[in-house]
């Protein structure tokens, strides 16, 4: 009953979804009724019975500031799911992050939708790691990729996967596992409607489980580095770097970075744009040197002389 109190604080006044039942109504119910809602999660957590409304979700698109009203990816879709569902939700994820933070199933390298974890903590590791470089005149080389579409293309049996390798049984695999699966959304413009579409990949958008499902689903990419390869990740903002004297070992080094972590994504159904990653070569020495050529594929990471990390601050080189 504390957890279910607590989650029922901690939401926030919005839009309810296709049950039509808002926040404020569930925070005002009196005693009998909110201990029967706790039943009614106790028995889909021990019975694994999951109503069909809580995987459906209506859409909102909303138009981007300064988009072309005509063209599709102009808008930003916003999802309204079930306020029931979302509720039971809160309380499982404050078990499921106290389970991941204390075990330390994530990285301290991955950041984005944890505690105490901000874009200034890869900002500094960066920093820190271009001053190491220029005290002892080495080169560094960073690279900055852009993972397609992360979030939409989450592998869902990836995230299976990865709790049962993090020694995760019983009734909370099995209720993530009906959280995912045969989830619908329709379209609401106005007053008007679209037909149900199957969301049949990625993690659901507006539910409060699915960041941190995603962060489950991440986890494993910082695994694929080479010990001399140092890198962070935010979200799906991914920031790898190696330093040296020998600008060709360092090409040659991040080369297999790169080639690892295409294979990482070929295998849990993502894609690292090239035309979109972008190589930085920080640099203090005074004699001519090539910048690295490293690829994805058949096409070369293009190497900028500046780069905008986490949208906050600009590295220029000189």
């Amino acid at each position: 009953m504390t957890e279910l109190k607590r989650a029922l604080v901690q939401a926030h006044n919005t839009s309810p979804g296709p049950e039509r039942i808002p926040y404020t109504m569930l925070c005002h119910l009196n005693p009998d009724s909110i201990t029967n809602i706790l039943f009614l999660f106790n028995r889909v957590w021990k019975e694994h019975c999951f109503s069909s409304s809580w995987r459906e979700a209506i859409v909102i698109p909303i138009l981007k500031p300064g988009k072309v009203a005509t063209d599709p990816l102009s808008y930003r879709p916003i999802a309204l799911t079930s306020c029931f569902c979302k509720t039971f939700e809160r309380m499982l994820n404050t078990r499921l992050v106290y389970v991941l933070e204390k075990e330390k199933f994530i990285s301290s390298l991955q950041s984005g939708f944890r505690k105490g974890r901000f874009t200034i903590d890869n900002i500094v590791y960066l920093e820190s790691q271009i001053r190491d470089a220029f005290v002892r005149r080495n080169h560094l080389v960073s690279l900055f990729f852009d993972i397609e579409k992360a979030y939409d293309r989450t592998w869902r049996y990836g995230i299976l996967r990865n709790m049962y390798d993090f020694g995760l049984r019983g009734n909370l695999p099995t209720f993530i596992f009906n959280f995912l699966a045969v989830r619908y959304f329709h379209i609401r413009i106005g007053h008007s409607s679209s037909h149900k579409f199957m969301q049949d990949q990625g993690v659901p958008q507006g539910s409060v489980l699915s960041v941190t499902l995603f962060n489950i689903h991440m986890s494993s990419i910082l695994n694929h580095l080479p010990p001399s390869v140092r890198g962070m990740l935010y979200v799906d903002i991914l920031q790898v770097s190696c330093q040296g004297l020998d600008i060709r070992l360092i090409e040659r080094q991040l080369q297999t970075t790169v080639n690892r972590l295409v294979k990482w994504c070929d295998q849990n159904g993502h894609t690292i744009s090239p035309s979109k990653s972008s190589c930085v070569h920080f640099c203090r020495k005074r004699n001519l040197h090539p910048d690295p050529f490293i690829h994805i594929g058949n096409i070369q990471i293009p190497v900028i002389s500046e780069v905008r990390f986490l949208g906050v601050i600009s590295f220029i080189v000189n």
